[in-house]
């Protein structure tokens, strides 16, 4: 099958999805507890992405691996119709595939195998077994080239030796702690603005969210003070109402650990300005001033509506800080000259390369007075994502060496030659 004929079918999908819009929304409500706002948007970014397929003329030559290779692929949880993208990535250069959903999202699953059966035949196939089992499977199944997983660097870092052993490739893209830094120069509404759609979407799960929100001294006091006024207007509650902005978090994990987060900041002297309050799975906005590097949440990665904000007085300060950490995902940088010069410091290498170890203080996306619908845009369709340290890797065996590969990534092209 030729590539033109493979884009074919990713716009036969964006069509299907575009036919079963409201299917895929009430899915990931059901599923997920996603708002009906978040999911509405989601699904339409997802057919504006598969559409881009058409001018990744980059891809027009490549082939898998090898000749019928398969690729096992494990997706997060946090997530429904943007899922396509990475199953479709894989696809495009001419693998099968074998996908494994989230438990949580089997709704979201059972529409996705609907949807592609007509379209894709037996190309992609769905898997029901456990993460551990697709993991054993791609380590011993000759067919398998690679394997691709979205998760939590705890869970995949110790499978490093048996891959190693084995000579297969691993694609692993994980969590962010992703800084947001704001200097007294900058356009403080544009800052605001992104701070306000990055943080809350999806009630804070995205790996992407700013996590570690430093503002400069100068402009620390009044930056809060309009943050919290604007975190107060969220509307919390059902998410399938239209008018829900914040709804329950999907993970009971996610919340276990924001209570020893939120607890540990306040021993060590943060305060709440707005929220604080967990009822469930429900997590109010909450905005915490004050923050220290020490702290759990600045530490963990925060899947959660919760800002946890620190005050900073120079730029070689802010960017020690910001670097001092095991991930490395995203970055948001705003302001004048100084804030250029931080954004150039943090910001890693265009595509991912050879490490001699896992590499920390670096970061695969900076966004420089841009928000992060715009230094998203194309995600694994045509701009390469992932990170540095903990973020995500590559472990891979070329010519009998093993080797490890850090930075922004795309997996069409890393399952392809």
């Amino acid at each position: 099958m030729s590539f033109a004929e493979r884009c074919e079918h990713v716009l036969a999908l964006a069509h299907a999805l575009k036919q079963h819009h409201g299917e895929v929304v009430d899915c990931a409500v059901r599923d997920l507890q996603f708002t009906v706002k978040d999911s509405t948007r989601e699904v339409d970014t997802t057919i504006d992405r598969l559409r881009m397929y058409a001018d990744a003329v980059f891809l027009r030559n490549r082939l898998p691996l090898r000749s019928r290779a398969r690729v096992n692929l494990m997706l997060s949880y946090n997530g429904s119709a943007w899922l396509n993208t990475a199953i479709t990535s894989i696809y495009i250069v001419g693998n099968r595939l074998t996908v494994k959903f989230s438990s949580k999202g089997q709704r979201i699953m059972a529409l996705t195998k609907e949807l592609y059966r007509p379209i894709f035949g037996d190309a992609v196939g769905f898997y029901s077994g456990t993460g551990k089992s697709l993991l054993e499977d791609s380590l011993t199944d000759p067919e398998v080239t690679a394997a691709v997983a979205f998760g939590f660097d705890e869970n995949i870092l110790p499978y490093e030796a048996a891959f190693r052993a084995a000579g297969k490739k691993l694609v692993f893209e994980g969590p962010g702690q992703d800084p947001f830094i704001v200097f007294a120069d900058a356009d403080l509404d544009l800052a605001l603005d992104d701070l306000m759609a990055s943080k809350f979407m999806y009630s804070g799960q995205t790996c992407t969210a700013p996590k570690r929100i430093f503002l400069q001294a100068g402009i620390y006091q009044e930056f809060l003070e309009r943050f919290v006024e604007r975190v107060r207007r969220l509307v919390v509650g059902d998410p399938a109402d239209s008018k829900t902005d914040i709804g329950p978090v999907a993970s009971t994990v996610a919340v276990r650990r924001l209570h020893g987060q939120m607890a540990d900041a306040l021993e060590k002297g943060a305060k709440v300005l707005v929220g604080g309050r967990i009822e469930g799975n429900l997590v109010y906005p909450t905005v915490v001033k004050d923050c220290a590097d020490d702290m759990l949440g600045m530490r963990e990665e925060v899947f959660a509506p919760v800002a946890f904000t620190s005050c900073f007085a120079t730029a070689g300060e802010v960017l020690q800080r910001a670097q001092d950490h095991k991930y490395g995902l995203r970055a948001a940088v705003y302001g004048g000259s100084e804030a250029a010069g931080v954004a150039k410091e943090l910001l890693g290498c265009a595509y991912c390369h050879p490490v001699p170890a896992y590499t920390f203080g670096k970061f695969g996306t900076v966004a420089y007075n841009q928000s992060r619908a715009e230094s998203w845009r194309g995600a694994f369709i045509t701009k390469p994502v992932g990170g540095y340290g903990y973020s995500g890797w590559i472990w891979e065996t070329v010519a009998g060496r093993f080797q490890i590969k850090q930075g922004p990534k795309l997996l069409s092209t890393e399952t392809s030659q």
